[in-house]
Formats: structure tokens, sequence, C-alpha cells
């Protein structure tokens, strides 16, 4: 591998060569640097949270990571220098990954044209200069893990309809697990699949049927999950839809009108929220206390953004 484009220099040596196959999944930690004096670090997976998962031949957009992994042995560690011309993609990859998880509102701005990219970037100045003035690049690489294609767990469409059924309870339990770990972005993914699966069972069976019905009660509590990681994330819209979903079902449910509650607050919509806080803290009193501090904050909060808003206008027209 050593030639002037890459420059292997191995930190840690691995236990075992892997026999790398087309449909591996493979996990890693990755370090970016310029090769300035400074090393000056341009993006670290351990800070972003969690490590990075590559299928390959899946034609991911920096193929030369995809060359690179294959190189190493299981939990190795090595640092590659990597020419130029094999890195130009970087910057649109790390964006990728900087946003994962972020709502719309907190992105970057998106260019495709040319000219406009080299004339206001995309929206990050250390990015922006890669694209401006392409250089080497150094990757420093902790493999993992490395799952064969025939290691993976089932995917829903190759289960059986008792099989799905079964997996619920244990993507539940995962889910939990990493909600408990902070990792809301991974937990809410795991609860989206097994939302996902209910659903496609739910379409065999008759609505408002018993089957039907017992479905619906079992995608209840993982909609509620759901809600409460984009919550957390502030994607408030998210919320109020999922969130909606459970109360069709169940009007009542007091984690459903207070979370659609807590999000229409996200959203400055304060009618709804203050319909939603108060009716959850009317069918469970014990909240009530919690829901007055919370509309209070709310609409202090109201209550400055208008005046904000008020002298802004008001200055338009001096």
């Amino acid at each position: 591998m050593d030639n002037e484009y890459i420059v292997k220099t191995v930190v840690h040596a691995g236990s075992e060569m892997i026999n790398f196959v087309p449909g591996t999944k493979v996990i890693f930690h990755f370090r970016t640097t310029k090769c300035d004096s400074d090393k000056t670090v341009i993006d670290d997976s351990r800070t972003m949270g969690n490590p990075m998962e590559l299928i390959l031949g899946k034609k991911f957009k920096l193929e030369v990571w995809e060359a690179i992994v294959q190189k190493m042995a299981s939990n190795e560690v090595a640092r590659f220098k990597v020419h130029k011309s094999l890195v130009t993609t970087y910057p649109f990859v790390s964006k990728t990954l900087r946003e994962a998880g972020k709502p719309q509102s907190q992105k970057r701005s998106r260019h495709c044209c040319g000219v406009t990219l080299q004339n206001e970037g995309i929206g990050y100045a250390d990015l922006d200069e890669l694209i401006k003035y392409p250089q080497d690049l150094e990757f420093t690489i902790e493999l993992v893990k490395v799952v064969l294609p025939n290691e993976y767990e089932k995917e829903s469409w190759q289960m059986t309809e008792n099989e799905k059924l079964e997996s619920i309870p244990h993507l539940k339990e995962k889910g939990n697990a990493l909600f408990r770990e902070k990792k809301h972005d991974s937990a809410s993914e795991i609860y989206a699949k097994a939302i996902g699966i209910l659903e496609q069972l739910t379409l065999a069976e008759k609505p408002n049927d018993d089957e039907w019905l017992a479905l619906n009660r079992m995608k209840i509590p993982l909609l509620l999950n759901y809600a409460q990681c984009k919550l957390l994330n502030k994607e408030y819209y998210s919320v109020i839809e999922h969130c909606t979903t459970v109360l069709k079902t169940e009007p009542d449910n007091v984690k459903a009108l207070y979370r659609r509650g807590k999000a229409y607050i996200g959203a400055w919509d304060e009618k709804n929220a203050i319909g939603d806080l108060r009716k959850a803290a009317e069918i469970d009193p014990s909240l009530r206390n919690t829901v007055e501090k919370e509309l209070q904050a709310f609409a202090a909060a109201v209550k400055e953004k208008d005046s904000v808003q008020k002298e802004k206008l008001s200055k338009m027209f001096k």
C-alpha cells in the first residue's frame, strides 16, 4: 500500500488478518488531520459520538476508506497519509457526518452548483478551505468490529411473520439500552425499525379486528419512546406527528399529551401547548406543578420574543 498516494504507519498491531468480502460491515473510529506541522484536527468520530460504519461494495462517497480498512487486521490502529487527489469528496462526507441526526433547522446550507460552492461554500470554514485548496489528509483508523455478511441480524424482509413479532421485544430493549446510554439517534433508529415491522404486520390484518388492535397496542410504547428521542433532539414536528398517532388511539395518554405539549412549546404554538399540557395535568394531577412552571416559562419566552420583534419593527420604520 505504501506509495506516493497512500502511506500506512501501524500504530498498534492487530490480532489477525480478515478475509473481507463484499457486503462486510466495517465499524471503526477515525481521526482526520491535516498534514501540517500542527496536525490540525478536522474531525474525530469519538467527539461526534459514534464510530463510522461502512458496508463494503456499496460505493461509499469516499472510496479510499473502503480501500484502507481492508488492509487492516482486527483491532489494529493505523495512520494513513492520503494524497489530495483521493480525498476531494471528504468535505462533503464530513458535512454529512457532522449533521447526522440533526433537525433540518440546524443543518448548514446545501449547494450543488459549482460556482455557488466556490463563492459560498458548504457552511463550514474548515471544509470550505479543503474544497478551495485541496491538500493531503491523514486518517488515524481504529478498527473496532468487522461483521461478515452471514453474521448480520436478519433484516425484516428475511423474517417470517412469527420472527418479526418475536423481534419486537428485543428491539425495544435494545432501543431502551441505547436510550439509557444517551445515544438518542441510535435508539430512535431501533424504535423506528420496530415500528416499521409492526406496520408491515398490521397490513395483513383487517383494521380494528382483535389481531390488528393487539399489534397497534404494541406500537404505542415504541411511538412514545421514539417521540421522546426526537424531543431531546429538538425535532418538534416529528414529536407532534408521532404523539398525535398515539392520541388517535388513546386520547387520554398522558405521556403523548405531555410530550406533544412540550413539542408545541418548541414550535412556538402557544394555544396547542397550553391545551395539551393542561389536559395532561388534569388526567395526572401530579404533573400540575411541573406543567404550570413549563407554561409560565413559555409565557415569559413568548413575551420576550414579541418584545424583540416589536423593537426590530420599530427600528425598521424609524
